[in-house]
């Protein structure tokens, strides 16, 4: 999807999108998530050519709460359009259109914007991501629509954050236009629109807002303000909070009315991985909610009792993270799934999960037709799918399951439908598109599931981890030490193994080196020592480092306010410099 600060030659997209219309294969460079919309239109029936209007919204205007709110908002600021080359167009939270002023090409065609109705469009992308989007001529699926560049903003409820609907604007194609010219117009109704909504909340309500808007001054505070009824959390809260964290908060915020002081203490899970500083919000003499401002916390090294698990080592957020969710996962009923990629420590943070149990470890890498309702292929250790998931039975740990068979697949669907807190723990290394049945396992799992991160999305955590892996130094011989320089090296290094292409080079040095004193960056091997391998940038690319040094250079070069205007968060941008600067692409202000 082209960004909000530089729109890339089109002529390749449209050469792609015909392609891909012929049923022939892409050229390299065309994004992932833009070729996965395309496919969800082909999928939903949706065709190129459409003619005619797609079906009239069935919302009522007159009904419509979001209507009745944004219209003085439209009406003062849509005079600003230019409407013989421009729409304006008002959606829903079901991208039903609900208000439309001006002309463009194709504004007539479709009164719902919905992607099962009209395929990959601004408001559908701004909807689902929550930021503001912007799609470009051949990025559009509809023919009439080739012609045609669409920035759309989302309206979020102030109190709930819920996006409720869509502001557009769409004109000719402006290929030249970073942002498009409409962006302002946009956010400015969107802002005008969410300022009358919250002015028309309840009184409590407004309260509760208020005093959440007070405590989270910017997006970088984790804050999360509760009344037992609505619940507010900002982006850093979303990170920082586990499920078990925001229902301990909900229950302290259904039983604040009894409070009467200024700060209370909530008591959270033990691994909860953050500390909360209470405090009441009271309106009329009463209280009627809390906020809390969650801080990090550090763990306490993860117990384990049978081995030593220096796969597990690091102190970094996005790990502790990660590592914090697992075990809160593992303390409930019901099956986990860890995903990330290979060598990333997912099969040993799996073990960890079954605590002191042994469980049966199945891999489908090493035979991926597990035959999991045959009862006569069960002599290969391999309990019957209908045995598992039993009361007492012996939990399982399913490996790569990427490569499970579609029978197979299947069975586990079936398992979890029939015993949905079925001990299981299943580990997903992402690679090619699953096929729907692994799809509906992936989704059946995905609300308890743990991404873990990739080492080079965690370069800090590389000393630690150099002290964890090493090997044993011979009787008589000093451990491994490094050099300044060399722990550089290390640390830009992209990892594509991750921990477990580090723990190998390790072994190789350990067993191989002759000489004494700390390890130089000679010694290294040369995709160590020589850094990410320059190539030149493609046009995405390039496209994405125009937008990072724009939005730098607006926000005076502070990071975290460039990942927020971004719409990225703040470790995809540190690693988004990282892969830059080690190809000598990008200058940080």
């Amino acid at each position: 999807m082209t960004t909000a600060e530089h729109l890339p030659d089109l002529a390749p997209l449209r050469q792609a999108r015909q392609r891909f219309l012929a049923g022939r294969p892409l050229p390299d460079g065309v994004p992932d998530d833009l070729v996965a919309a395309w496919r969800r239109a082909r999928f939903f029936g949706v065709r190129p050519d459409l003619e005619g209007p797609v079906r009239e919204s069935v919302a009522d205007p007159v009904d419509s709460p979001l209507l009745e709110a944004a219209r003085p908002a439209l009406t003062r600021l849509a005079p600003v359009l230019d409407v013989e080359r421009s729409a304006l167009v008002l959606t829903d939270e079901r991208l039903r259109v609900l208000w439309s002023t001006g002309s463009a090409p194709g504004d007539d065609t479709c009164r719902d914007l919905s992607e099962r109705e009209v395929g990959h469009n601004s408001a559908a992308l701004a909807l689902r991501t929550r930021r503001r989007a912007e799609v470009h001529g051949p990025e559009h699926f509809l023919d009439v629509w080739q012609d045609v560049s669409a920035v759309s903003v989302p309206l979020l409820s102030p109190q709930t954050g819920k996006a409720l609907g869509t502001v557009t604007v769409a004109s000719g194609l402006c290929a030249g236009c970073r942002p498009h010219p409409g962006a302002v117009l946009a956010e400015a109704i969107a802002t005008a629109v969410e300022a009358e909504l919250r002015a028309r909340a309840r009184t409590p309500e407004r309260a509760l807002l208020d005093a959440y808007e007070r405590a989270a001054r910017g997006r970088e505070r984790a804050v999360v303000a509760l009344d037992g009824r609505n619940r507010l959390v900002s982006e850093a809260a979303v990170r920082l909070a586990s499920p078990q964290v925001l229902e301990a908060l909900e229950r302290g915020a259904r039983a604040c009315v009894s409070w009467t002081g200024e700060a209370y203490d909530i008591p959270l899970p033990e691994d909860a991985g953050c500390t909360a500083e209470i405090t009441p919000v009271r309106h009329e003499g009463r209280v009627l909610g809390l906020v809390a401002v969650l801080a990090p916390r550090p763990l306490e090294p993860v117990p384990s009792p049978r081995r030593p698990v220096s796969s597990l080592v690091g102190s970094s957020v996005p790990w502790r993270h990660a590592v914090a969710r697992a075990m809160s996962l593992a303390l409930t009923t019901g099956p986990v799934l860890v995903v990330g990629e290979r060598g990333t420590g997912k099969t040993t943070l799996a073990l960890e999960l079954f605590a002191d149990t042994a469980p049966l470890v199945v891999d489908a890498a090493e035979a991926p037709e597990l035959g999991l309702k045959d009862d006569e292929r069960s002599g290969m250790g391999v309990r019957p799918a209908e045995d598992w998931g039993r009361t007492g039975d012996r939990p399982l740990l399913l490996r790569h399951a990427e490569r499970l068979a579609q029978p197979d697949v299947a069975a586990l669907n079936a398992l979890l439908d029939e015993r949905p807190d079925a001990h299981l723990v299943v580990t997903y290394t992402p690679g090619t598109s699953p096929g729907p049945c692994l799809q509906r396992l992936l989704d059946t799992l995905a609300a308890r599931s743990v991404t873990l991160p990739a080492l080079r999305e965690r370069p800090e955590d590389i000393r630690e981890l150099l002290q964890a892996l090493a090997p044993a130094p011979a009787p008589g011989s000093p451990p491994l030490t490094w050099t300044l320089d060399a722990l550089r090296a290390l640390e830009r290094h992209p990892w594509p193994g991750n921990v477990t292409e580090l723990a190998h080079l390790l072994r190789a040095l350990a067993s191989q080196r002759r000489v004494s004193g700390p390890v130089r960056r000679s010694e290294l091997p040369d995709p160590v020592r020589e850094g990410p391998a320059g190539r030149s940038l493609s046009p995405m690319e390039l496209a994405e480092r125009a937008a990072i040094l724009e939005a730098l250079r607006r926000h005076g070069g502070n990071k975290a306010r460039a990942a927020a205007a971004l719409g990225i968060a703040r470790a995809t941008l540190y690693r988004k410099l990282r892969e830059y600067q080690g190809r000598d692409a990008l200058t940080v202000p």
